[in-house]
């Protein structure tokens, strides 16, 4: 099974339409109706848009095999939505330079341990 195949399996098993699907991604009806036509992939900078909007992970989508058990490469992500709060701060946070990432790490530690004392 490919991973376009394990797309269409997903949709087909939580009842979600390709438009719904295209919609809640960003990817264009027609870019994933060639996925099924032309027997083709999603793009690696989709993968994790797509994980979130299946409720799957990274490696099912990628391999098939569910990462149970202890065995394994836990993957250690977070993803975000760019439309949120939390995605403008680290959208804004790539676009600083080294010195500013610094400020601002700094700035956030102090904060936390600050409220850490107030406890």
């Amino acid at each position: 099974m490919t991973i376009s195949d394990r797309v269409f399996y997903r949709l087909k098993e939580i009842g979600m339409p390709q438009r719904e699907f295209s919609e809640k991604t960003g990817i264009a009806q027609s870019t994933i109706s060639e996925w099924k036509s032309k027997r083709t992939n999603p793009t690696s900078e989709k993968i994790m848009i797509i994980c979130k909007v299946l409720d799957v992970t990274p490696e099912w989508l990628l391999s098939g095999v569910e990462n149970t058990g202890n065995k394994g490469n836990k993957l250690n992500l977070i993803l975000v939505d760019r439309n949120t709060e939390v995605g403008e701060v680290l959208t804004t946070y790539n676009k600083l330079d080294e010195n500013s990432r610094a400020r601002l790490m700094g700035y956030m530690t102090a904060l936390n341990e600050a409220i850490k004392n107030k406890k």
